[in-house]
């Protein structure tokens, strides 16, 4: 980012941030005048993003997202570096294995379990004691559409996004009145993460869509940024799905 607006007074953490779906949301933010604390497994890769993004807002903590210790480092970090965190978006996330669920290894599915469920539970129970449960807030968990229907191929992704959808439900219910808890629920989004499901064949993918498109990260960003916001004041415990239409064509034979 070349200009930094003026400062919100508002701190957030987005989790796998360096690129992708979580670069797209911190840039959101960033573009607002948050303050931003970015993760990320690759430190070169997210020293470059701390870099695009502008450090003067921006820091970085590496680490894996089910590590505690990492987890209570990204807190520490957060609250010593901007002193609040009013907003937790848990985007980080693992998806090791293609093939039928009547083949899955148990222990592959235990680790997209421990990465995509668990380790944002965590975070959110981090977040809620270090600022939230007495200063309020919001939290957005990226979930998928593969959580809300059959996902043939990528089913421990998709059972992970529907834990994930239904954590969203669990953490707003306990969590309110102080602090909002929704999800995100994308279709296929252009970047390396789902590379997989597109490339080659963008044309033929993006057919299926109403908006004649694949999604592109900014459209998450703003969706994280409008569920972070005042303008979703009154809105929890929700799953908003944007899926460039496709889901219109369920019903489609």
């Amino acid at each position: 980012m070349t200009e930094l607006p003026e400062p919100s007074g508002r701190a957030a953490i987005v989790t796998g941030a360096s690129r992708g779906i979580g670069y797209g949301i911190a840039e959101a933010l960033v573009a607002r005048g948050d303050r931003v604390v970015i993760t990320g497994r690759n430190e070169d890769a997210l020293k470059e993003a701390v870099e695009k993004l502008g450090a003067e807002r921006v820091v970085g903590v590496a680490g894996k997202a089910h590590d505690l210790d990492h987890q209570s480092e990204i807190v520490e970090r957060a609250m010593t570096a901007f002193g609040r965190v009013d907003f937790l978006v848990n985007n980080a996330g693992t998806n090791p294995a293609f093939g039928p669920i009547a083949d899955l290894d148990l222990d592959v599915a235990r680790k997209v379990f421990e990465t995509n469920v668990i380790s944002a539970l965590g975070l959110a129970q981090k977040t809620w004691h270090a600022w939230q449960k007495e200063n309020g807030g919001a939290i957005v968990n990226i979930a998928s559409i593969a959580g809300l229907a059959p996902s043939p191929f990528i089913g421990a992704y998709g059972i992970s996004k529907a834990a994930m959808i239904n954590l969203t439900e669990q953490l707003a219910h306990e969590f309110a009145p102080r602090v909002r808890v929704n999800a995100i629920a994308p279709a296929v989004v252009k970047t390396k993460f789902a590379q997989a499901l597109y490339e080659g064949r963008e044309e033929e993918a993006a057919a299926a869509y109403p908006l004649a498109r694949l999604g592109v990260p900014s459209d998450i960003g703003g969706a994280a940024a409008f569920l972070t916001s005042e303008q979703s004041a009154w809105v929890t415990g929700q799953t908003l799905v944007v899926d460039g239409g496709l889901f219109l064509n369920a019903g489609v034979g």
